[in-house]
């Protein structure tokens, strides 16, 4: 009853700071990539992918061929964003300055180092993401998951 009681008050946008504390516990606790329940559809498998220092997930889809993406570079992406249970939050083609705080970090460190026409899987961890705020349709704590082309680089 109790998880049906913070659900509820989520809905309804009735939240009161003794409530959660007591009532909802962990219902903001980030999601932990490694505790995770990925939906099947998505396809991780995370004991395949390579995991950096700051936690995130990199799966090599397909290697391109071109130039390697570095700081300072141009790069145009075509990217398709999901949470774990394969929701698609976003998709598109877009282009921003490699590491100057134009996209959220885990992004940024999941293109760093692609080659132009490869395609990439980042698993990225709230803190590298959106972090206890969220972000429109995407919830507080959420692990993300991109399916990242390199187009170009200039």
């Amino acid at each position: 009853m109790r998880s049906w009681l913070c659900r509820s008050a989520l809905r309804t946008g009735m939240l009161f700071t003794g409530f959660l504390s007591v009532g909802c516990g962990d219902a903001f606790s980030p999601e932990v990539i490694e505790e995770t329940e990925f939906a099947a559809s998505l396809g991780i498998n995370l004991s395949s992918m390579t995991r950096t220092a700051s936690g995130l997930y990199i799966e090599e889809i397909q290697l391109g061929e071109g130039e390697e993406a570095s700081a300072g570079d141009l790069a145009t992406v075509t990217y398709t964003g999901m949470l774990s249970n394969a929701a698609t939050f976003d998709t598109g083609t877009f282009s921003f300055t490699l590491g100057s705080g134009g996209v959220i970090q885990g992004f940024d460190e999941g293109v760093t180092g692609m080659r132009v026409g490869g395609i990439r899987r980042i698993v990225i961890p709230p803190e590298l993401g959106y972090g206890d705020t969220g972000s429109g349709s995407i919830p507080p704590g959420s692990i993300l998951i991109f399916r990242i082309q390199l187009d170009a680089l200039d």
